[in-house]
């Protein structure tokens, strides 16, 4: 719980009932009926994880636990992507310090988000791989809206190694086994599939329906002791946890000796490209 009173006291934004953050990265709902706060990731075109949004993510995280809400919902606004993941843009012929600084936040909204005390639910409404994953795993529950879309930890299929939290959390959701043959395959699984796997908890067929689910879910908690939730949710979470808050330096020196290394950027500079002529 320390994790989270340390965060919470950092920013502290005033909630209203619906808002946008940081040029519109960001839309913020709060339904007053249920208390549940709905948070849709809107940067154009595919939700990359920029540092901007990670901020804006962050903190709208941070009010809705300053402002007692009684859960959180995260989805996009984007029709077919929930997140593409994390930026290429701000890993790519960057600076060591630039690249330390979005990687520090990319660390500080994740803590944010998995340690959350209230009931937190993804409506995935599209295309989440890699750093979409991630966010999605972060959650308690996910719902995912069939369609001609994906979702995993495909970092190897862009050469870059699954960071160990990453994998730590879909070893906690899928098992050890799926999830070595899912990280070394770069594996993207389809919504059929990621329900067989366990990666989510329902399909539906849109989504306002899995916005309404994620509602069910959260409401499921009404009766339940919030201290006694929130307690056992930091508890079941704290091995996460407690290896970031002990190893984030070393994570973070990790990504940038391979981040940095001149075949990874003339990797990182070759897909850059091959994105600009589709």
């Amino acid at each position: 719980m320390f994790l989270v009173k340390r965060i919470c006291n950092r920013i502290q934004v005033p909630l209203s009932k619906a808002y946008a953050t940081n040029l519109k990265q960001i839309e913020v709902t709060h339904e007053e009926s249920t208390g549940i706060t709905t948070i849709s990731m809107s940067r154009q075109p595919v939700n990359g994880l920029n540092k901007e949004l990670l901020n804006a993510l962050n903190t709208s995280l941070l009010d809705a636990q300053k402002n007692r809400s009684t859960g959180v919902i995260l989805t996009s606004s984007l029709p077919s992507v929930f997140s593409a993941g994390l930026d290429i843009m701000e890993m790519y012929n960057r600076t060591e310090s630039q690249m330390t600084e979005y990687w520090q936040t990319l660390q500080d909204t994740w803590l944010t988000l998995y340690s959350l005390e209230m009931p937190v639910a993804a409506a995935i409404n599209g295309a989440s791989p890699a750093g979409g994953c991630l966010l999605a795993l972060s959650c308690e529950y996910r719902v995912f809206v069939e369609g001609n879309h994906t979702i995993g930890l495909n970092e190897t299929q862009l050469g870059i190694p699954v960071p160990k939290w990453f994998k730590n959390l879909y070893i906690d959701v899928i098992g050890y086994r799926k999830a070595e043959l899912a990280c070394l395959r770069g594996s993207l699984f389809s919504p059929k599939e990621a329900l067989k796997h366990g990666l989510v908890d329902e399909l539906v067929a849109g989504k306002a329906d899995a916005i309404s689910r994620c509602q069910n879910y959260i409401k499921d908690f009404k009766y339940i002791s919030p201290i006694g939730r929130s307690r056992t949710k930091l508890s079941l979470r704290e091995l996460n946890l407690l290896w970031m808050k002990d190893n984030r330096n070393m994570d973070l020196n990790d990504f940038l000796s391979f981040i940095q290394s001149p075949k990874v950027q003339a990797g990182l500079k070759l897909y850059i490209e091959s994105l600009k002529r589709k």
